[in-house]
């Protein structure tokens, strides 16, 4: 399996000290050493820098000098992986990133999917993984519901449907972002947690390195960590829900759905959207 990592905040932050956490994981205290990614939105959330390597993040000078100097970003998602499904290559490492509807899509998964997932003709993979997929398959989904792109509830409603019909095909936990917000699904295993004031001190699982947070923020600072598995040791980590979805922006869960009822899919005909059933944080 491979291991999950997003931040989401009101204010241009960097992760570089979650991702010092999580490379460690990719061939020192883990095993997922067979490529990692990180995709990172510009503050206006329209620009995007992803890098990635077929290679262990914990060996990578590259992995190692983004956890010294990270970009700033509203949101970023990183992922380490040990392959599954599709060889060690770089085509077929996470973060992956699409277009659409001019908008730059971001998507990165911890799961394995069984059988073979339905492709149309505009999106197809570059590379031999059930993730990329994956992120194909909801891609089409967007386009034959025709939602609006600016529209952030009926885009959390589709795809947190899209996500359970997904889920029956085996493990889904998955990061979408197109850089205004930050889509979270789990059906296993990922947990998340907000820093705000007082910001107080966290430290490291995997490395020795502890940060005072209340010298590097302000007040008005919100920031939400999602990781697979907690990153520090004197933090509350909070779990999701099997089947549990999150919508953030601005460091804020604003929308969030549990596991409803799974009627079996018509893989091959339109998604149907149920009635959204929301909680507000």
């Amino acid at each position: 399996m491979c291991e999950l990592l997003a931040l989401n905040a009101n204010t241009p932050t960097d992760m570089g000290f979650s991702f010092r956490g999580l490379s460690r994981r990719g061939g020192v205290t883990g095993e997922h050493a067979d490529g990692w990614g990180l995709a990172s939105f510009s503050p206006t959330g329209h620009g995007l820098t992803l890098l990635r390597e077929d290679a262990p993040a914990a060996f990578s000078a590259l992995a190692n000098q983004l956890s010294e100097s990270p970009a700033k970003a509203l949101v970023s998602i990183a992922h380490i992986r040990q392959a599954t499904r599709g060889v060690v290559a770089l085509e077929n490492c996470h973060p992956f990133c699409r277009t659409w509807q001019d908008q730059s899509w971001v998507f990165a998964h911890n799961g394995d999917l069984k059988g073979e997932i339905p492709l149309g003709v505009r999106y197809r993979p570059f590379g031999s993984t059930d993730s990329e997929a994956a992120f194909c398959w909801i891609l089409e989904q967007l386009d034959r519901a025709r939602v609006d792109p600016e529209d952030a509830a009926a885009l959390f409603a589709l795809l947190h449907r899209c996500a359970a019909q997904l889920a029956q095909r085996g493990t889904f936990n998955a990061l979408i972002s197109n850089g205004q917000w930050l889509f979270a699904t789990a059906t296993t295993r990922l947990h998340w947690l907000t820093r705000r004031a007082p910001f107080r001190t966290a430290t490291l699982a995997d490395a020795p390195l502890q940060v005072d947070f209340s010298t590097l923020t302000t007040a008005h600072d919100v920031v939400t960590i999602l990781s697979t598995e907690p990153l520090t040791t004197d933090e509350l980590w909070q779990p999701f829900q099997l089947g549990e979805s999150m919508l953030l922006i601005d460091g804020e869960i604003r929308q969030r759905s549990s596991a409803t009822t799974r009627s079996p899919c018509d893989w091959g005909g339109d998604l149907v959207v149920a009635p959204n059933r929301i909680g507000l944080a």
